[in-house]
């Protein structure tokens, strides 16, 4: 009896001495990393993770170029097939200029080249809100070159044309050559269901049968393919020269590749009604990306 008594209380003073000892001991908690104080903390490194305590944040690609001619800010529900449409470029284009490994991993806020590496764009894209504006023109005019035709500069002003040289006597009109001299062709044979509305309606909707022809409206290559472009459907677009692409949207079967050359008037799809509600093309014509209205450069019917 005198022996448990003991036991028991040789077990009491023990469990006390731990109760003790615990209370002294210092809990470790997993190290939470804060970037909001990441200017104004040293940086300190956690046992358990490696982690950096209040390290700086690794600015996105590019981001030094923010708002500079021939760059565009990725914005929320961008691809790259989309940023391509919009500056004029072909995707595989920007993705060689930005040496993505990957084209289909963009961050919102990374910045992008849209215009080829080492020329003037000729047209900004601005970052933050991703309207394609014109720059100012330049007031030093260069002489054109002989026999070619005299024509004035989109966007010149009359007080840089005043501030100029005298002309040359004015040579014999040009009959080609330059990128504005596009001959487009009607896409499809069918009636105009919807017009151009910068706002609503990007180009024209053409009405038709499942199967019908789409033809290319003018020379040009394919740059895209495919169906990864929201609201567009099966999509062919084509590169014609550095300023006009065409779009052809809503197809039911494409009939080229990327890459290929094609000629005007050749068959390109064939008519359809992929996310859309009828059958239908959807048919743009885009200068330098920004959407315009293909009554000024289709034949009229």
């Amino acid at each position: 009896m005198l022996v448990s008594r003991g036991l028991v209380a040789w077990s009491s003073v023990a469990l006390a001495v731990l109760v003790l000892a615990g209370c002294g001991t210092r809990v470790n908690r997993a190290p939470v990393e804060d970037r909001g104080t990441a200017a104004s903390s040293s940086p300190s490194t956690s046992p358990q993770a490696g982690v950096v305590v209040g390290a700086p944040v690794k600015p996105l690609p590019g981001a030094e170029n923010a708002g500079k001619p021939g760059y565009y800010s990725v914005k929320p529900g961008d691809t790259l097939i989309r940023i391509g449409l919009e500056s004029g470029q072909s995707w595989k284009d920007l993705a060689r200029w930005n040496n993505l490994d990957n084209p289909n991993l963009i961050e919102v806020g990374q910045v992008l080249r849209v215009a080829p590496p080492g020329t003037t764009p000729p047209a900004q894209v601005a970052a933050d809100t991703g309207v394609v504006t014109r720059p100012v023109a330049s007031t030093t005019l260069t002489p054109a070159p002989a026999g070619a035709a005299s024509a004035p500069r989109s966007g010149t002003s009359a007080a840089s044309v005043a501030a100029a040289p005298p002309p040359a006597p004015a040579p014999a009109p040009a009959t080609s050559g330059g990128d504005d001299d596009m001959a487009f062709i009607w896409p499809s044979s069918g009636s105009l269901i919807a017009g151009f509305d910068e706002a609503r309606n990007k180009g024209y909707d053409i009405s038709g049968k499942s199967g019908d022809p789409v033809l290319a409206a003018a020379d040009g290559r394919v740059v895209y393919a495919g169906a990864g472009l929201r609201g567009y459907g099966n999509l062919v677009i084509l590169k014609h020269n550095n300023t006009y692409l065409t779009a052809y949207a809503h197809n039911q079967t494409l009939l080229v590749k990327e890459d290929q050359s094609v000629r005007r008037g050749q068959k390109i799809a064939e008519m359809g009604s992929s996310d859309t509600d009828r059958v239908k093309l959807h048919f743009e014509i885009r200068r330098q990306g920004k959407p315009v209205d293909p009554a000024r450069y289709l034949p009229a019917r």
